[in-house]
């Protein structure tokens, strides 16, 4: 895709190192945000200022990276925006329902757009070098055309088939066993502590024998030390993809009784005031529950 014009939507932590991507694989990037300070900050590494959303779909393709059902459906589910569009590719790379996948698959279809939902595992770091892991669905016409751009911004594209909602499936599903594995981390971090073992002497073992890998090692590590910021990925997100997961279970008929308790989990957490910490702070909530000391 050799020449083309790349509008971006959405310079959050991982928007801005993801644009950045495309900016060093030598697209020319035409990038929005609600608040400027992140858009000028694109302009000073050679993005170009978009004039509003119209802009953005006059470039030869559309990547987003929004938080939520919420903001990609007020921004960029409108059919008048689609109907003026010059742009024939929008990949999504938000986490975003099931529900919302398939009415944004039908609505840009509708207007001859091409859809590709390809949501992201990496934190922004992981973002900003171009090495985040992406999982991508659409039609495979679709996807022929966003290969290049998601090379540019991962290391590797994990493809779920023909149905946009299936990438998003796998990524919500993807949440919720990450949620499910902070968890349990935190209680057994809860149980050793208790008995007088220390945490992190727990964690280390587990990571270098039964767990290895960069959850028990990463997140493992956040729990075992209490680390909770800076926030890679704050609660009130993990808590959405809770939430996804929930609603995507409810919805396929799927029990998923793991998810009611670490929605509590998640609330407690944000009623204690740890929104602007890491998920990995529902931690927090198993020490209450037993009655170890702040």
């Amino acid at each position: 895709m050799s020449g083309t014009t790349v509008g971006f939507v959405g310079l959050g932590a991982m928007g801005q190192g993801m644009a950045g991507s495309l900016l060093r694989a030598g697209y020319a990037v035409r990038v929005w945000n609600r608040s400027p300070e992140p858009v000028a900050a694109m302009v000073a590494l050679g993005a170009e200022a978009a004039e509003g959303l119209a802009d953005v779909f006059a470039a030869d393709a559309v990547v987003s990276m929004l938080a939520n059902d919420d903001a990609v459906e007020r921004l960029l589910l409108d059919p008048v925006l689609l109907a003026g569009a010059a742009a024939t590719l929008h990949i999504n790379m938000a986490t975003v329902s099931v529900d919302l996948a398939e009415r944004a698959e039908a609505l840009h279809t509708e207007h001859g757009i091409g859809y590709v939902a390809a949501p992201v595992l990496g934190r922004p770091p992981v973002a900003a070098a171009g090495e985040l892991n992406i999982l991508a669905a659409g039609i495979p016409a679709a996807l022929a055309a966003a290969e290049p751009l998601l090379a540019a911004m991962g290391r590797r594209v994990w493809y779920f088939g023909e149905r946009p909602a299936q990438a998003n499936t796998a990524k919500i599903s993807t949440n919720f066993l990450l949620a499910c594995a902070i968890e349990s981390m935190a209680e057994a971090c809860s149980l050793a502590e208790a008995n007088g073992v220390r945490p992190t002497d727990l964690i280390e073992m587990l990571s270098g024998t039964l767990f290895p890998g960069p959850i028990c090692s990463g997140y493992g590590a956040m729990v075992a030390e209490r680390r909770y910021e800076p926030a890679g990925f704050k609660l009130p997100l993990g808590l959405k993809d809770v939430d996804l997961a929930l609603t995507a279970g409810a919805s396929a008929r799927v029990p998923l009784p793991f998810g009611s308790v670490l929605r509590d989990a998640f609330l407690d957490a944000l009623a204690h005031g740890d929104g602007e910490k890491d998920w990995a702070a529902v931690a927090a909530v198993a020490r209450r529950r037993a009655g170890l000391p702040a």
